[in-house]
């Protein structure tokens, strides 16, 4: 299996393509600010055809590019319903204005093709299976995607804005709950093998047997203490 990764924009948001292998289909996850030519190159390095861009979440650092994405490839978008309407409005998903110069450069609204994500279903895409699994806390819609073991690669979760390496997403925006992350953390991440790779919306890779021995957020977790709040990272 090929993942190529990279981080893109004001906020470093991780952006993975992912296939079978170089020279095949591929999925995007989570084409955020400025990561239109990242995709391009990425798609060119490695020969890839893109069939779906599919979103963790939708706040602005996670979308902002999934127009000229999809439009650029005519493929759909998937995001969970509840998180549909910031692609279109951010600013409400933020509280706040996110600052005119910084809007001026994105292309705000829907792609042509947009699709739901449910909680426990499957996506077959591009020859990879993705198990959904709804994960609120740092927003309302947001989700995970899990990928099962193949004979090259140990199981891969992208977490999206759950689960990083040593901390958790953050919890005070609009749709954001600590409550809700916790009971996330809890259904959602520790039930997975220790050998899961963990590929986060920001910052290192890492894996569920590190998390669960060293992030704070996950012990106190699965101890079935309250955290302190997390650190804020993204939006």
């Amino acid at each position: 299996m090929l993942i190529a990764g990279f981080p893109a924009g004001a906020w470093g948001t991780n952006c993975y393509l992912v296939a079978p292998a170089a020279g095949e289909e591929c999925v995007i996850i989570d084409p955020g600010h400025q990561a239109a030519e990242g995709v391009e190159e990425a798609l060119k390095k490695h020969r890839l055809k893109p069939v779906a861009v599919v979103l963790t979440h939708g706040h602005i650092d996670h979308v902002a590019s999934v127009v000229p994405v999809c439009g650029a490839h005519d493929v759909p978008a998937w995001i969970h319903p509840e998180d549909r309407f910031m692609m279109s409005d951010p600013e409400k998903a933020l509280g706040r204005s996110i600052g005119m110069p910084l809007m001026g450069e994105l292309t705000v609204g829907e792609p042509d093709d947009v699709r739901e994500l449910a909680d426990g279903a499957q996506l077959d895409l591009a020859g990879l299976e993705f198990s959904i699994a709804h994960a609120p806390g740092h927003t309302k819609g947001s989700v995970t995607f899990r990928m099962p073991e193949s004979a090259d690669v140990p199981p891969v979760f992208f977490s999206g804005d759950l689960l990083f390496a040593g901390s958790i997403g953050r919890t005070d925006l609009p749709g954001g709950s600590m409550a809700d992350m916790f009971g996330s953390l809890a259904r959602v991440c520790l039930p997975l093998d220790d050998s899961t790779v963990v590929l986060s919306g920001h910052g290192p890779q890492t894996t569920i047997g590190r998390e669960r021995a060293t992030n704070p957020y996950l012990r106190e977790v699965a101890a079935g203490q309250g955290a302190p709040a997390a650190p804020r990272r993204g939006m």
